[in-house]
């Protein structure tokens, strides 16, 4: 991504503080904490596997312990690796210092919004969303990716999260520049040659 086009990404996002927001949520997800203690949590039809395998990365790439989430399931299976075996009784178990990132395209459902109510009385609540007025009174801190609004889709929104969740400095500016050069891509088309 070159400077111009990095150029026109800040100035295509500038009016919507997308950007500020999105380097908010990442410093919100950087804070320290014991690894394990994010616990990144969605919907019983779309677990966000996807985002929490990024952020597993990037605390290795970037030495953060702290960033290592804990994927929260509905229904683990049973015989599921470690990994994979978390489910929503985690939620319960909440504890002070940790943190609970809700990842949801649709509005969390009731039994989702009532664990975060109680998680939230110790834990720290993320939310990235599309526009759910009840997850978004819970959270302390929400990157909402409204359809028709924000200039990029869910998944890309997860994947530029992700890219900024490393330290800032030179590790992690070109996994964030590469995403936003997709996102400017989706938005205006490939850029010529």
């Amino acid at each position: 991504m070159d400077a111009q086009q990095v150029a026109a990404l800040r100035a295509l996002l500038a009016p919507t503080g997308w950007l500020d927001r999105t380097v908010a949520l990442a410093r919100a997800l950087r804070r320290p904490r014991s690894p394990g203690g994010l616990l990144v949590v969605g919907t019983p039809d779309d677990e966000p596997w996807h985002l929490a395998a990024h952020l597993a990365e990037e605390s290795q790439r970037s030495g953060l312990p702290g960033l290592s989430p804990t994927l929260i399931r509905w229904a683990p299976p049973p015989g599921a690796p470690p990994h994979l075996r978390a489910g929503l009784g985690r939620l319960e178990q909440v504890g002070r210092g940790e943190t609970v990132f809700v990842v949801s395209a649709a509005a969390a459902p009731a039994p989702l919004l009532e664990r975060v109510s109680d998680a939230r009385k110790k834990a720290t609540v993320l939310a990235l969303d599309q526009d759910d007025p009840e997850l978004e009174q819970l959270a302390h801190e929400v990157l909402t990716i409204a359809p028709g609004v924000a200039p990029m889709s869910f998944d890309a929104a997860q994947h530029l999260v992700a890219a900024a969740a490393g330290p800032p400095g030179e590790a992690g500016r070109p996994r964030l520049r590469h995403w936003l050069s997709r996102v400017l891509d989706t938005v205006s088309g490939p850029a010529p040659g």
